[in-house]
């Protein structure tokens, strides 16, 4: 709320400041001084580098709606060059050194790697190309980062875990940890917001970090910790995204678990929707990826053409990196989504609708939920 609040006054403060100053010549209409050099046109092109296929939110809904958006503040002139590095690390450097020498006005980057990617943010800056890291925080000298609030994100994921386990809940309760990928400094976030809600409050018997965070590795390691720990004295999953709670889910049925312990999850895909339906995942996170897509897109668009006020109006929160210190940052509010709140979550904001979640096979289940086609 603090977050929020603050932004929201930079906003206002920044109007105040473009309608007063623009009426004694002080500023030109793009926000700049009056004696800066002009913005460029609205013929420009974002760079945007997606990190990978497997969690289907990235092509589904950050892609079109930032097209869509850069096009609608450019007057339709405005184009996005993407590519995906389907979570090869080594892709995604050449595909940012490419949009690099293809001199793109600026770059959205989400990177595989965070590490990996930073002599190439290096190499973009020095050609004069601004680098805004999205989604997940990047290495190097980048401009700027809009994400989710990660932090926020794991302690709904271990407060809400908790919850499912009720009053009685106490360190004879055995729980497995499935967390993302430790090149994602994003995941160390969600672990460590998750942790900080969990420890002295339960047992942490396993915990992974995901390789790639690809579902097939969770399911490995899932069946490792059933083996280790028997799949009935599991008392919950806590699985840092949806792709990850599938797979622990999978693991526990191909083990004879019929009574599935609450599992978390993250991202609110349609997979997860219908298995909270079903109660087979307990909760995810609902992210809303429209307004963070939007938001980037506009952060991009500002910087591209040199528009600082409204850029800096954007961006009023700061993060370090391991390289740097005090990036602007815009955090985006998220909120837990279970089978109460689906209706005033994925389906109120036009994420899905219930034809989408509810097939012929959840419809007594949807019935319950108060789901209608």
């Amino acid at each position: 709320m603090r977050r929020t609040a603050l932004y929201a006054a930079a906003t206002t403060l920044s109007v105040s400041l473009v309608v007063s100053l623009a009426g004694c010549g002080g500023l030109d209409a793009t926000g700049r001084g009056a004696d800066a050099s002009p913005a460029r046109s609205d013929d420009i092109t974002v760079g945007l580098l997606l990190p990978e296929r497997s969690n289907p939110q990235y092509e589904q809904f950050h892609l079109p709606v930032i097209k869509a958006k850069v096009e609608s503040l450019t007057h339709g002139l405005g184009r996005v060059e993407y590519a995906n590095a389907e979570a090869d690390a080594d892709a995604q450097s050449r595909q940012l050194r490419r949009m690099t020498d293809d001199r793109v006005d600026v770059i959205l980057l989400d990177p595989v790697d965070a590490h990996a990617v930073a002599d190439g943010v290096r190499r973009a800056k020095e050609a004069g190309i601004p680098v805004i890291a999205y989604d997940r925080l990047a290495e190097g000298p980048i401009d700027a980062y809009i994400t989710f609030d990660n932090e926020l994100v794991g302690e709904v994921q271990g407060r809400s875990l908790l919850r499912a386990l009720g009053d009685d809940a106490d360190l004879s309760d055995k729980i497995v940890m499935m967390n993302g990928s430790a090149t994602d400094p994003n995941a160390r976030q969600f672990k460590a917001a998750a942790l900080r809600a969990l420890e002295g409050k339960v047992t942490i018997a396993k915990s992974f970090d995901t390789q790639d965070w690809k579902p097939r590795n969770a399911e490995k390691n899932m069946t490792a910790a059933i083996d280790e720990i028997g799949g009935n004295d599991i008392k919950a999953v806590y699985a840092a995204n949806d792709g990850l709670a599938g797979a622990a889910i999978s693991a526990l049925k191909a083990a004879g678990v019929t009574d599935l312990p609450p599992v978390t999850g993250q991202d609110a895909e349609l997979s997860a929707v219908r298995r909270i339906v079903t109660g087979e995942q307990y909760m995810s996170v609902y992210k809303p990826y429209p307004e963070e897509a939007e938001n980037a897109a506009e952060m991009a668009v500002a910087k591209a053409q040199g528009r600082d006020i409204e850029f800096d109006a954007l961006t009023a929160d700061r993060v370090d990196s391991p390289t740097h210190k005090g990036i602007p940052t815009h955090l985006v509010p998220v909120v837990a989504l279970t089978k109460d709140t689906i209706k005033d979550t994925v389906v109120k904001d036009g994420m899905y609708r219930p034809s989408d979640i509810c097939t012929p096979r959840l419809a007594a289940d949807c019935a319950a939920a108060g789901l209608k086609k």
